[in-house]
């Protein structure tokens, strides 16, 4: 039986993190060709419009028209396939976003993602804890 080297090891070793990067490699070019890219929108990716009360608080949003003077999105949503939705808290304008992967964040917490802008008007109201929403300076 051969004895196992020194060379042996760290060209194993090599070979082992040169598949493993190929194999990352080759899941984010899969998943980059997927049919269906965040950027393109279509009617039915437009999140339905919501008017509720949510813990006491009056929360509402819609599809925002060209005439809406508030923030869509960081340089706007037009021309990058992205939704632009007006969501307001008590009768005040929230900020939300929509990121390039389908999920949308707020001024409130630009690191927690969620599924729908109604999400994102609900987690906002828990994490204001009862505080107003101050408008946003632009």
């Amino acid at each position: 039986m051969q004895r196992l080297t020194r060379r042996d090891m760290v060209r194993r070793s090599m070979l082992v993190v040169a598949g493993t990067a190929l194999a990352g490699q080759t899941a984010v070019t899969t998943a980059n060709a997927s049919p269906r890219s965040p950027h393109t929108a279509r009617a039915a990716d437009v999140p339905a419009a919501f008017d509720e009360t949510y813990l006491g608080r009056h929360i509402e949003g819609w599809p925002a028209d060209e005439g809406h003077g508030g923030h869509t999105g960081h340089g706007g949503a037009e021309g990058h396939g992205l939704v632009a939705f007006v969501v307001r808290i008590d009768n005040d304008d929230l900020h939300v976003m929509q990121n390039a992967d389908g999920t949308w964040i707020s001024v409130i917490d630009h690191y927690e993602t969620h599924p729908t802008p109604r999400d994102v008007a609900r987690a906002a109201v828990r994490d204001l804890d009862g505080a107003s929403l101050v408008p946003l300076a632009v």
